[in-house]
């Protein structure tokens, strides 16, 4: 039997690696056509390592790790798309551009690295920052856009399809520059965070304070503070209101969909769903099935998420009870999932796994069984990054560097801290032109009832 297994895997291996490259980039292309373009080409430069190849930006610099150079031109119509469907973002740019509230800050990233992301960190750079940058993700980066930063003078070290090794081999030259210490760390998913701590941790004796996107990084951040290991102040952009309500929500409830078609063509209406999880990434991903007909049903341990998703219509089953005809299984947890031979095993011919939650732990599946389609992206988060909602998270972002950057020595300890609800409704409301949105003013007499300022916060420090 174990011989039998182990001929199948290898079978099944064979098989998708003459395919995979074209799935995979279809589905994180972005709507990117360099992306088309550079995963079909057949040059063997393209073919080789970009570790392996010297190039130099139009300006000489060479700091930089990246697939292509050539492609910078149109990596920069892309950021420049990116730019109008992110107002808020630019509006924040020509505000603080003047004042320099990042001026002295040498932040290191590592993010997804997209159009979207290269006008965060076009940001930073106006707002007096220098930055280097690592992908946070080895599927998601768009070789265009990664080019047009080399050439606007950033050094960042990605490529797309980067293996393992490469990836922290990325994260290691972003930090390890021997005339650059950074003293600002932005992190989603903890990766960045983990490396200083195990290779540099004497860079913490400099570094001012981490901002972390991702529910993965922020739990990681959260067992250190625990531990009593945490070095400087962080904080928890992941939990602040717009991220979580808008960015996991809306932002999910539309790329879970757009990310499935465009790596299966496959046809929802009728089709039988498990998403696991039913925080705000899954009430947007079963709002979004639930729409074209599939029927949903949620897994959950939180008994609160539970009523909710029994409230809204789905029905709350063990992942045993259901694993055996269903057609497509979504995890949306942040937590370890389907790590199970057995689960494996009972899938049926052609279900579809895939990923919504940041950390590739959700799915860690190595092969398939009787045909079973599984480990998309091997199981790296399957949804595409949307303009405006990711145009709230990276506000949050900015702003939260700003406030860590600027803050006086002792307003924040060494450890975990969440968005003040004040800069929270400040990045809302930098969004509401978009829609032409006017706020009605409290009165004076509205204002003393409720026992709040007129301009906010509106909200306590504990909503969420």
């Amino acid at each position: 039997m174990q011989i039998q297994l182990t001929e199948q895997k290898q079978e099944f291996n064979k098989r998708h690696t003459k395919t995979r490259r074209r799935s995979l980039s279809r589905s994180i292309s972005q709507s990117s056509t360099e992306s088309f373009s550079s995963a079909y080409s057949d040059s063997s430069e393209d073919e080789s390592s970009p570790k392996d190849k010297l190039q130099k930006t139009s300006k000489g610099l060479s700091d930089f790790c990246i697939k292509n150079i050539k492609y910078a031109s149109h990596g920069r119509r892309e950021i420049e798309i990116a730019e109008q469907e992110m107002p808020a973002l630019m509006v924040l740019r020509k505000r603080a551009g003047g004042e320099k509230p990042l001026a002295g800050a040498k932040v290191v990233g590592c993010t997804h690295i997209t159009a979207q992301t290269a006008v965060l960190i076009e940001t930073l750079c106006a707002l007096g920052a220098q930055c280097r940058w690592a992908a946070c993700n080895i599927f998601s980066t768009q070789n265009s856009v990664a080019a047009a930063l080399a050439e606007a003078g950033i050094s960042v070290f990605a490529w797309r399809g980067e293996s393992e090794e490469d990836f922290w081999w990325c994260i290691d030259r972003c930090v390890s520059a021997q005339t650059w210490q950074p003293n600002m760390i932005l992190d989603d998913g903890g990766d960045l965070t983990h490396w200083i701590h195990k290779k540099y941790s004497t860079m913490f004796l400099k570094i001012k304070g981490i901002v972390e996107e991702s529910v993965t990084g922020v739990y990681r951040l959260y067992q250190l503070s625990k531990a009593g290991r945490l070095c400087v102040p962080a904080m928890n952009v992941n939990d602040s209101v717009t991220k979580q309500k808008f960015d996991n929500l809306y932002c999910c409830k539309e790329s879970i969909l757009d990310g499935l078609k465009r790596t299966t063509d496959v046809m929802f209406g009728g089709k039988q769903v498990v998403v696991c999880g039913y925080g705000e990434v899954g009430k947007g991903c079963c709002a979004a099935l639930k729409a074209l007909g599939a029927i949903v049903y949620v897994t959950e341990v939180d008994p609160i998420c539970a009523l909710q998703a029994s409230m809204d219509g789905f029905r709350v089953i063990k992942l045993s009870e259901i694993v055996r005809q269903v057609d497509m299984v979504i995890t949306c947890t942040g937590n370890i999932v389907s790590r199970c031979f057995h689960f494996t095993m009972k899938c049926k011919n052609g279900c579809i796994i895939c990923n919504m939650g940041h950390s590739n732990t959700e799915i860690d599946l190595v092969w398939t069984y009787s045909g079973c389609v599984t480990n998309f992206l091997r199981g790296r988060i399957c949804g595409i990054h949307l303009c405006f909602c990711v145009s709230v998270t990276v506000v949050s972002q900015a702003l939260a560097l700003i406030e860590l950057y600027n803050s006086p020595e002792g307003r924040y300890k060494q450890d975990v801290y969440l968005l003040p609800k004040k800069m929270d409704e400040y990045v809302a409301s930098l969004h509401l032109s978009t829609f032409e949105a006017h706020l009605t003013e409290l009165t004076d007499e509205q204002a003393k009832y409720l026992g709040i300022g007129k301009h906010g916060p509106f909200k306590p420090n504990y909503y969420r």
